[in-house]
């Protein structure tokens, strides 16, 4: 029998901060030993009230089958928003579909290199601080 749970990254860090609570983990029981429970990775996801929150823009999606360098075959759904112009006046940003299409492909490229080349417990290790969606962002064009 296998037990999965999730817990946000701000319970796993013992840390209170919003900027960590949206973001759910999703681990899988292997062994229990004593009061200690070995885990292994089995997901990450993101609280529903948060991804309400984000679709004020434009919606990038890409699904993307990689296997890592230890052998893991991981589907990574990766998703985007169009950011807002700090010029701008209107209450929404959205894209062209070649913008999006273009976005898509470049997010799909920087997914495959940064995990093909990583084994699972890096990719883990870099999708805690968002590492991989801050050098994403700033890679991708505005127009």
């Amino acid at each position: 029998m296998e037990i999965t749970f999730a817990l946000s990254l701000a319970d796993l860090q013992a840390d209170t901060d919003a900027e960590r609570s949206f973001r759910k983990f999703r681990l899988i029981a292997n062994d229990v030993q004593g009061h200690n429970v070995l885990c292994n990775f089995h997901g990450i996801d993101l609280t529903t009230d948060k991804l309400r929150w984000m679709v004020t823009q434009t919606l990038i999606e890409a699904n993307i089958d990689v296997r890592t360098t230890d052998g893991y075959l991981l589907r990574v759904i990766c998703i985007g928003f169009t950011n807002k112009d700090s010029l701008s006046q209107r209450k929404t940003c959205y894209a062209q579909h070649t913008q999006v299409r273009a976005i898509r492909k470049k997010m799909c490229g920087i997914i495959t290199r940064d995990v093909a080349s990583s084994e699972l417990r890096e990719v883990v290790n870099k999708l805690i601080p968002d590492s991989i969606a801050l050098r994403k962002s700033t890679t991708t064009p505005t127009h």
